[in-house]
Parts: C-alpha cells; sequence; structure tokens
C-alpha cells in the first residue's frame, strides 16, 4: 500500500540559483542532506558537491564573487526568516559569517548580483539599526569596513550594481505591494528618484551593461506587469514587452548580449529571450505545462538556467540553450516510488463567483475509483500568490488522487497572476468577499455530479489556513468533512500586533490597522466564531514563526477543546513559518494526508 513518501521527490530545491562568472558551474539549494545547503554542480552536467552543512540553517539566496573563489549566502534559523549574511569558499569546511545581530534581518540584492563588478564590495539590506527600515550596507571586502549608505527608512528594497560600482538601485514601499524606483550614489550617498507613480509596483532587474538604463518589471498604466527599462538619468519608461500576463522575472547576460524573461500565462510559464545586439527574439522553445522560476542567463548569453516543476515532475534544475531552444534536465529529483505514468494531469476550470466574476482553479480528478468522490477544497497563501500547475506540495496532490479524493485549487480574488486590479480586491478585506469565492467554489463541487458533496474537505496555509478557518466558523452550512489550516491566523487584531516592526507597514495597507481597525479586524477574523466550527480539524504550527506566531493556533485550539471539537494539534519546535527540515516535512505532509484520507474518503 503505497503512502504519501512514496510520492515525495527525492531532492528539494529552494527557489533560488546562480551562475558562475565563467558560467562553468551554477549554485543553487537542496536539501540532500535532511536541510537546505548550498550545492555547486557543473552546467554541463555531473556530481553535485555540497559545500555548506548547516543542520538548523536554511539556505535562501546566494551571489557569487567576480572572480569565482567565494559566495555569499542568506540563510536564516530554524524557518524564522531573520535571515543573515555567510560567506564561504567552494572547499572550506565552514561558512564566515558576516552579520550576527540578533533579531535583525539581513537581505541580499533583488536585482543582481551582490558585489560590485570589481569585487571590491558587497552590498546587502539590514535593519540593525531599526527593526522597521531596512537599510543599504556596503561592506569593503579587504578590510572588512561597513558603511550605511541609506538609513532613509520605508520599506526598502536594494536592487544591484550600477556597472561602474558608482550607484545602487533601490524601491521603497508606497502602499500594499507598490514600489518606487529610486539610485543612491555609493560615493556621497544622494538619493534619486526614477519613477514617480505611487500607484504601481516596480521589481528591479538587472542594469543596463552600459548604465544608462535599468530592466525592471512594473505594472504603471497597466492592469499587468510588463517588462522595461527606466531610464538611469531621467526616468522614462521604455516598454521591451506587454503581455495581457505578468512577466514575473528577468534576467541578462553579463556580456549584456541576451535578456531572457518568463510571463505567467494562466498560471503556466513561458520563456521568452532576444538578443539586445539585433534586437531579434531567439527561438526559444515552448516549456512543458508548468512553472518555472529562479531565472538566469550564463555570462555570454548561451544558455538559461531555472528551477522548473510539472504537475507530474517535482522541482529541478533546468539548462536552455538559447541557440537550439533545447532543454536539458541538469538534476533528476523524481517521486521516492510512485510511477509517474498514473499521475493526474490538472485541468483549468472556472466558476462563476457572487458577483459574476469567474474564478479560475485547477482541477485535479482522480482516474481510479468509481460513485461520488470526496474533494479537497485546497486555498494557496498570500494572499498575493497563485495556484500553479507543479509538483504541488510535492507530491501531496497526486497522492490524495492515487487514494481517490480530488482536488480543487482556486485562484480566488486577491490572487497574482490575474491584473492588479484582481489581486487588490482583497487588501484590508481579508474574510469579506475573498470568503463568498469559497462558498462558491463549494457549490460549484457540489454541483459535480462526480462528487459526493458531503466529503467536501478544507486545506491551506498560512493566508490559506485563514480561510480554511474562515470556512469553518462562518460558512458552517456546507458541514465540511474536515479541515487543515497550516500556520494559519485565527485573529487579525492579534496577528497584527504581533507582526515584527519590518512588515509592519505593509500588514497595515493589505490586512488593517489594529489601531484604527480593530471593529472590523474582529468581525472578519475565525476566533471570533470560533464556536461555530464543528467539522473535524488539524492544526499544524511552527514555533519558530515568527510571521503567524504560534499564539494564533494555541488560542483557537482552545477554544475548540474546551466546546469538545475534534482537534488534532502538532506543533514543531524547529519550524518557522514552512517546513525546511527534509523529516519534518514527510512527517507533517503524511500525518495531514492520513488525516483527509479518512475523513474525505467514501
Amino acid at each position: 500500500m503505497s503512502s504519501y513518501r512514496d510520492f515525495r521527490p527525492t531532492l528539494r530545491f529552494q527557489a533560488t540559483l546562480a551562475v558562475s562568472p565563467d558560467g562553468r558551474h551554477v549554485a543553487f539549494a537542496d536539501d540532500a542532506a535532511g536541510q537546505f545547503n548550498l550545492t555547486i554542480q557543473a552546467t554541463a552536467g555531473g556530481p553535485p558537491r555540497r559545500i555548506t552543512d548547516f543542520r538548523d540553517h536554511t539556505v535562501r539566496r546566494c551571489s557569487w564573487h567576480p572572480d569565482g573563489s567565494l559566495l555569499v549566502v542568506e540563510a536564516d534559523h530554524r524557518g524564522d526568516f531573520l535571515t543573515r549574511l555567510y560567506l564561504i569558499a567552494p572547499g572550506e569546511e565552514e561558512p564566515h559569517a558576516l552579520t550576527e545581530t540578533a533579531g535583525a534581518t539581513f537581505c541580499l540584492p533583488e536585482g543582481g548580483g551582490a558585489f560590485s563588478a570589481d569585487g571590491h564590495y558587497l552590498a546587502y539590506e539590514g535593519n540593525d539599526r531599526d527593526p522597521a527600515a531596512q537599510d543599504i550596507v556596503i561592506r569593503t571586502m579587504k578590510t572588512g569596513d561597513v558603511r550605511r549608505l541609506y538609513d532613509g527608512g520605508g520599506r526598502m528594497t536594494l536592487g544591484g550594481w550600477s556597472p561602474d560600482g558608482s550607484q545602487l538601485s533601490f524601491t521603497l514601499g508606497t502602499g500594499g505591494y507598490d514600489h518606487v524606483l529610486h539610485v543612491v550614489s555609493v560615493e556621497d550617498g544622494e538619493v534619486r528618484r526614477l519613477t514617480q507613480s505611487t500607484g504601481a509596483s516596480v521589481y528591479l532587474g538587472p542594469w543596463l551593461p552600459d548604465g544608462s538604463g535599468i530592466v525592471v518589471r512594473t505594472d504603471a498604466g497597466r492592469e499587468f506587469k510588463g517588462l522595461a527599462v527606466v531610464d538611469a538619468a531621467d526616468g522614462h519608461l521604455t516598454w521591451l514587452d506587454t503581455p495581457d500576463w505578468d512577466v514575473e522575472a528577468v534576467a541578462l547576460s553579463a556580456n549584456g548580449k541576451v535578456l531572457a524573461w518568463m510571463v505567467n500565462v494562466d498560471g503556466a510559464t513561458e520563456l521568452h529571450a532576444r538578443d539586445l545586439t539585433t534586437n531579434d527574439d531567439l527561438p526559444v522553445p515552448a516549456l512543458p505545462l508548468g512553472q518555472a522560476d529562479a531565472l538566469a542567463v550564463s555570462p555570454d548569453g548561451g544558455f538559461a538556467v531555472m528551477r522548473m516543476s510539472t504537475p507530474a515532475r517535482p522541482w529541478n534544475i533546468a539548462v536552455v540553450d538559447l541557440a537550439s531552444g533545447a532543454v536539458r534536465w541538469l538534476t533528476d529529483s523524481r517521486p521516492e516510488a510512485a510511477d509517474p505514468a498514473t499521475f493526474v494531469e490538472p485541468t483549468l476550470v472556472h466558476y462563476e463567483t457572487f458577483d459574476g466574476r469567474t474564478i479560475p482553479a485547477y482541477l485535479y480528478r482522480p482516474t481510479n475509483g468509481t460513485g461520488p468522490i470526496g474533494v479537497l477544497l485546497s486555498v494557496h497563501g498570500g494572499p498575493t500568490y497563485q495556484e500553479r500547475p507543479v509538483y504541488m506540495y510535492d507530491g501531496f496532490y497526486q497522492y490524495l488522487a492515487s487514494q481517490g479524493i480530488a482536488v480543487l485549487a482556486p485562484n480566488a480574488r486577491g490572487s497574482t497572476g490575474y491584473g492588479k486590479p484582481y489581486q487588490r480586491l482583497v487588501y484590508r478585506d481579508w474574510g469579506g468577499d475573498d470568503l463568498k469565492d469559497f462558498g462558491h467554489a463549494a457549490r460549484y463541487l457540489q454541483g459535480l455530479d462526480w462528487v459526493d458533496p458531503t466529503r467536501i474537505g478544507l486545506f491551506g496555509a498560512s493566508y490559506g489556513g485563514f480561510v480554511v478557518l474562515s470556512c469553518l466558523a462562518r460558512l458552517p452550512e456546507f458541514d465540511w468533512a474536515a479541515g487543515v489550516s497550516m500556520f494559519g491566523p485565527s485573529n487579525l487584531v492579534t496577528l497584527a500586533e504581533a507582526t515584527p516592526k519590518a512588515y509592519r507597514s505593509l500588514v497595515a495597507e493589505v490586512i488593517g490597522d489594529p489601531d484604527t481597525e480593530a471593529e472590523r479586524m474582529i468581525a472578519q477574523s475565525p476566533i471570533t466564531y470560533a464556536d461555530q466550527i464543528r467539522s473535524p480539524l488539524f492544526v499544524w504550527q511552527g514555533a519558530q514563526d515568527t510571521r503567524v506566531p504560534q499564539q494564533e493556533s494555541d488560542q483557537l485550539v482552545e477554544r475548540l477543546r474546551a466546546r469538545g471539537v475534534e482537534v488534532r494539534y502538532d506543533v514543531y519546535p524547529d519550524e518557522g513559518h514552512g517546513l525546511t527540515k527534509t523529516e519534518n516535512q514527510i512527517q507533517a505532509r503524511s500525518d495531514v494526508a492520513e488525516f483527509l484520507i479518512a475523513h474525505l474518503r467514501s
């Protein structure tokens, strides 16, 4: 008899990678050692080589030094998202800690390499001066001297170095997920604002090789994020690609010749590339139905490297030859024992909600079994996130399908990928109109003749966990068969009050301000209606979670147990906002799957 362990991948990867300056190696983070560590592998293929041996740290991001002699690594401790920076030279036994301020977060740049082109300086973000503000910090590599280049406050995200090392790009948050582009002079700290719109998002990419502009993804004046160049002198915007979908990743070869980017088409990834010397598009193949991310281009522009997954294939590192269009899998993570030939391909469906909008969703329908079957309504986190056609939750959906349970995974209002207005419908309205979308999802399922209407369950993590608790508490008329909430907030007021200072302005914009909106936030919190929960519930929580603290789960479980409601409550002392350790991931998902099978399988 199969178990979830048979479906989990032999290897997992973080959504980060970096190609070495000579193009011969790629660095990425995998969990071959039971925790996400830094690994190097030749881009031509060959055995991987692990170069860190963290036991309680999770590698989140990395960047090569221009001479290829070392890397800087961003890692947190036990999933606390308080990332620190480390230097590691391949062949050395121990990484060297660069930042050690307790309770502070240090991050590598978002839009490019962390090191200046000459390798003399390292730039990064740090909130060690003020927990509510990320500063730009420059470290002199030779001496170790540190200089705070920008400390102007605000929700800052660092981009990257100009080619001559004279400037750094960064964005400042202006509300919600909107950002405005700035550059700062490395010599004197002078800051110039380049984009003027305060109602648009700007996501930083690389500088052009001559320093004349910065490649960005932005929805300025548009519903979707397009690809553009912002002039570094006057901020003029020149569009490169304006699809009616979001551009979600961009990378440029070190020689400045080849630009590659990804477009999210209804959840599936399209890869594009252009020769900037001729302005001709390159013959990039159509990728298989799935998602790709962590895009990088080789220094000479000959190939692209990315992380990629399909509904039947776990995440792996892939190499795409940009001249021929050939796709080559560099790694070979696969299900432990399950046969991918038996896996279910999802169908993109749509259902109508209360206000006439059409909600897209991926439906995984088992091919085995007869008669009405149970269905899991799976809610993604975020809510600024998107359900994608990938090997979701490391084979979790495929295991449930093998056990005769279907999965409906909608992209309700608030999801990314469907335009700026759609995403913003959930701002300051968690537990409002979004909850109606999930009620209509249940009605859609009840209307399918192959669905058992008495066996509809719920699953979600973070915001998805909030929705699970909200559905159980506020939509009891559906008589849900069971629910699983993984680190889901139960009280929007206590969640906002416990938010780390660095995220409080964002929480106020997206969820609400507890000082001025407590009445509304309490009215839309699951804890307020906890006495209406009667369905069996599984609550999972990481004790080190700084985003949704354990108290969010504690207070709800206490209320339910006092009423005699069936609640299983698992707290993992060495995990934070998610599952990073391999054995913890296997155990937690196995337990959740068996709980759902017990309540949803006929």
